[in-house]
């Protein structure tokens, strides 16, 4: 699907605040809040429009600690990988698990409330997974920029 320039207004307005109405969207766009509805329904089907979430602040829900986390494998083995991501997936403090070039095979971005939760989860939880070789955790310090506005 090709995306004119009504198309990415829509979107950029959508991803700083799906909850707008078509009413108040078509109002920006200068379109019919049919019209509207339409290209919405249409970029969702075309899965252009993945999904719709809410933004937790983690500070206001105690989970403001973040570690980004490399993770080494043993072995580079298809088993060990498909193992590897099947077990990470199930772990509700990994809020992201990418699978990366360079001397570690993966990062996660985890969030939990504090030094000692993240101690916990490390011991209980992440390096009881199989095929882990090694791990090295960095601490966010403050946060520059955070965003889910994809530019387009």
């Amino acid at each position: 699907m090709i995306l004119d320039s009504i198309d990415k207004k829509l979107l950029f307005l959508l991803q700083t605040d799906c909850k707008k109405t078509t009413a108040a969207l078509s109002q920006k766009l200068n379109l019919s809040v049919t019209a509207v509805y339409e290209r919405i329904k249409k970029l969702e089907r075309e899965g252009i429009i993945d999904k719709y979430v809410v933004l937790l602040n983690r500070s206001k829900v105690k989970k403001g600690f973040v570690v980004f986390c490399h993770i080494k494998l043993i072995q580079h083995t298809k088993e060990f990988i498909t193992k590897f991501e099947s077990d990470v997936v199930k772990l509700n403090e990994v809020l992201e698990c990418h699978h990366v070039s360079g001397d570690y095979d993966y990062i996660l971005k985890i969030v939990v409330q504090d030094m000692e939760e993240y101690r916990e989860f490390m011991v209980t939880k992440l390096t009881t997974l199989n095929h882990i070789g090694s791990t090295h955790s960095t601490f966010m310090i403050s946060e520059v920029k955070n965003t889910t506005v994809i530019e387009l």
